[in-house]
This record gives structure tokens, sequence and C-alpha cells, in this order.
């Protein structure tokens, strides 16, 4: 049998280790920001928004699934005890994925902010658009496959935050200030969405997906047409005030959270996700 160089790569005990560390910063990404999607369920601004909103999380939450089995399938654990059975510490999801969504609690008097809520979600699904697009050419063919899979509904994810974005700034007013100061608190921790973490450049080298400048700069290129749209100041420094949730490090809302999420496995571990 002819080894092509491509296997051979696959075989490199870093390329493995570079592997998982991608799958697992794109699997905890979009199950973080799923949960805090999920929260404003009965709290959106009007019901169809309910429903598209619920929709758009339900997706997001099977595309964390689809990344976890990758992990399965590698012989890194269950899918289910890795999505529930992990503390914090363990996880590589940014910090601004796991900030609450307000004051209060979902269940009790939330006083939830609409504006970072759109922000973020607009901000995380453009970046998500251009990781997806740079992981289509992947070396890695079962991941290249899933991000041609995922692809197909974040079209409609992006449309729907792009619109309230737009439709919010040129609002003007509250909306427009408020749209504006959650710009500025999304910025503070932005650069950790961007982030590749301490295994980026091997990523890079082994071919799973774009370096950290090329993913910025298409980002920026996405967003900048948009701001300039609604004539509002696009920040010229992304920041990651809080930590880099790539290498572990996380806040007091991500242990509140994950001990929600993991309530039922935490009951029945064995149970199906």
């Amino acid at each position: 049998m002819i080894v092509t160089k491509l296997e051979e790569l696959h075989q490199l005990p870093e390329y493995k280790e570079a592997l998982v560390e991608l799958l697992f910063q794109l699997a905890d990404d979009d199950f973080i920001i799923a949960y805090r999607g999920s929260e404003w369920l009965g709290l959106a601004p009007h019901i169809e928004e309910d429903v598209a909103f619920s929709s758009i999380t339900q997706d997001t939450m099977g595309h964390a699934a689809m990344y976890y089995q990758l992990l399965e399938d590698i012989g890194m654990g269950r899918a289910d005890d890795l999505a529930h059975g992990r503390g914090a510490n363990e996880r590589r999801n940014a910090i601004l994925l796991e900030e609450v969504n307000g004051p209060g609690h979902y269940l009790y008097e939330p006083q939830y902010d609409w504006a970072f809520a759109v922000v973020r979600n607009y901000f995380y699904t453009q970046a998500k658009k251009v990781r997806i697009d740079s992981l289509k050419n992947c070396s890695y063919e079962p991941l290249a496959q899933v991000a041609v899979k995922v692809n197909m509904e974040l079209y409609y994810h992006l449309m729907h935050w792009r619109t309230w974005f737009v439709q919010l700034v040129n609002a003007g007013g509250e909306a427009r200030e408020r749209m504006r100061k959650a710009v500025e608190k999304v910025f503070d921790d932005f650069a950790g969405v961007l982030s590749l973490g301490e295994k980026g450049e091997k990523m890079v080298e082994c071919g799973l997906i774009d370096s950290e400048e090329v993913l910025k700069a298409r980002w920026l290129q996405a967003v900048k047409p948009v701001f300039e749209q609604t004539n509002l100041e696009l920040p010229s420094e992304f920041h990651m005030k809080r930590g880099n949730g790539r290498n572990g490090e996380h806040t007091a809302d991500l242990i509140e959270a994950l001990a929600t999420l993991s309530e039922v496995y935490r009951m029945d571990p064995l149970a199906i996700w």
C-alpha cells in the first residue's frame, strides 16, 4: 500500500494534538453560545424572534454535537462525556461566549441586554463563517466535510444577526446608543474568539485552518461594509481583557452555566445526550 504524505501527516502525534485542540475550540464555542441563546426562550423581543432564535440555537448546538462526535471518532472519549463531563478549566471556548446575557436569572427576574445579544451573536457568527470557510479546505477530511454541512445553515444565521444589527443601529436614539455600547463591550474580549490558542501555529502548519492574522483580516473585511452602512465607528483594536479561554482561562459564568447544562448528565451519565 502506498502511504501518501497526507496520511503520514495524520499519523504524527503533533498533528493529532493540534486537531484535538481545534475541535475542542469549535465544539466548546458552539456549545456555550447555544446555551446562552437558549436562555432567551420566551424573553426575545417578539414571538417571531423567539422562534427564529430558538431555531438558530438548536442548529448551533447540533454543530457542537458534530464536533464532539469527531473527537469521539479519534478516541477522545464519548461525545456526551466531552460535552457534559469536563470541568471549566478543561474548556476551550472564548470567554466572551460564556458571559451571562445580563443581570438576573432566566427563570427569576431576568434583565437581559438585547443589544449585547445581537452584537455578540453577529460578531461571533461572522467569525464562525470565516473559520468554516477556512475549514472547508482542512487537511483533515472529516472536519472539512462537517464544515460544508455547517456552512449550509450559517447563511441564514448570519443574515439574521446582521439584519438585527443594522436595524437597531439605524433606529437612532436609545437603540443606537445601546448598540454602540454593546460593540465596545464585545470588543473588550472579542480577540479571544479569533484566537487559536497556544497550538495555533501548529494548526496552521498542519493545514487544519488559516492563521489568526488571516482570519482576523477576513472578519474585518466582512464587517467593515456594515459599519460603514450604519455610520458606526469600527473599533481599531481587539482585546482579551479577561484572559484567553483557548488556554483554559474562564470566569465564574462558565462554572455556573456548566452546572446547569450538566445537571441531567450528572444524574445519569450513561443517558444519551
